[in-house]
């Protein structure tokens, strides 16, 4: 069986698993009230795990708690820190056993408005989905659960925290039995549920572009948006919007928007080939124009969220513009521009004040608030 089919058949494998264990939608006395602005529109919450406070603590708890591995020694958060915006400021992170992963921690900020997940997989479009992945997944092994599933009911069940969580959380399941209440399906929900509400709209830049508050971000700062948005960079192509990305969904649209792009970070074999470990979208369709295209990451809280890129090879945002963008893709500043690369790629002239101006826009958008708020920490 190739690699390719492999990972079908464990999309398949997953699917089965989150959708066949519990179904039933839960019922909830009172409709959820998302904290937002009110030039915010809310995000699309699937119909069998509507969103309760119950739910979200529970999943709270769940996300900091190591005991979600092989050895206790990670949880979510151990490649979700708050601080960072809930990346781990590494290139690549290591499983419970050592082995690297594939690709950087990709950050959680405003991921409930996003239509897919992870950086190289279209398949993955839904919060409960994706959590399987590092939970179970072998190629690479991240928290290592794979046949430790019924440990982990055994221990949820036997720990009288967990218990009032999961009983208040899911009180249909409760009534059902433990087998129903301690599953699959309410791990996963819960942590999803847990997951959206990590919302961040009150950057400086927020205040300055939303709120009427004119001094909310400097000169520089200013300057900086007129190049962002401008067409001598182009960066507004890809990272637009809401959450300066072209991935998003929300009420207020028809349908999601998706965006992959080869930013020609590679080129390998002259024709637009990427490593072989990171090959970009085409692992999933097979079409060869998706050689090296990955999923549009959004700018929010970007400040702290390095090294950047997919696989974290580049160490901070002014090398992000000098070295790589103004070459259109870094491959091109090696004279192997990527002829795959996104046509928005042109490549420009940049000087010290530009890239300082730049940075300090993209600074503006940091949510300080978000990044300490008692909302998204530890609750053990």
């Amino acid at each position: 069986m190739g690699r390719q089919q492999m990972i079908g058949c464990l999309l398949a494998s997953l699917l089965w698993l989150v959708s066949g264990l519990s179904m039933a939608e839960e019922n909830s006395s009172a409709k959820y009230k998302w904290d937002l602005p009110d030039w915010v529109p809310r995000p699309i919450v699937p119909a069998d795990n509507p969103m309760t406070r119950e739910k979200v603590e529970l999943g709270r708890h769940l996300f900091y708690d190591k005991r979600l591995s092989a050895n206790g020694s990670m949880a979510c958060a151990t490649c979700h820190l708050q601080s960072h915006a809930f990346t781990d400021g590494r290139a690549m992170s290591p499983g419970v056993t050592g082995q690297p992963g594939s690709r950087s921690a990709m950050s959680l900020v405003n991921v409930a408005y996003l239509p897919v997940l992870t950086w190289m997989n279209p398949l993955l479009d839904t919060l409960e989905l994706q959590a399987l992945i590092p939970l179970f997944g072998e190629h690479p092994v991240e928290m290592g659960l794979t046949g430790r599933e019924q440990d982990i009911f055994k221990m949820f069940s036997q720990d009288a925290r967990y218990a009032e969580l999961f009983k208040k959380a899911f009180p249909n399941e409760a009534n059902q039995g433990a087998e129903s209440l301690y599953s699959l399906s309410t791990l996963t929900k819960a942590l999803a549920s847990f997951e959206r509400t990590l919302l961040s709209f009150n950057s400086p830049y927020d205040h300055y572009k939303y709120g009427n508050q004119p001094e909310a971000i400097s000169e520089s700062a200013k300057r900086g948006e007129a190049l962002f948005f401008g067409e001598k960079m182009e960066c507004y192509h890809c990272h637009g919007g809401l959450n300066l990305t072209d991935n998003v969904k929300h009420e207020r649209l028809p349908f999601p928007e998706l965006g992959f792009h080869n930013t020609g970070l590679y080129n390998i074999d002259g024709k637009g080939s990427y490593p072989v470990k990171n090959p970009g979208i085409i692992e999933i369709t097979t079409d060869k124009a998706d050689k090296g295209k990955f999923r549009t990451p959004g700018l929010r809280n970007v400040e702290v969220t390095a090294p950047y890129m997919h696989d974290g090879s580049i160490k901070t945002l002014e090398q992000v513009i000098r070295g790589h963008y103004a070459n259109a893709g870094r491959a091109g500043a090696k004279g192997k521009a990527n002829p795959l690369r996104s046509e928005f790629l042109v490549g420009f002239e940049v000087d010290e004040q530009e890239v300082q101006d730049l940075i300090a826009f993209l600074n503006s958008l940091t949510d300080r608030a978000f990044l300490t708020s008692k909302d998204f920490s530890d609750p053990w």
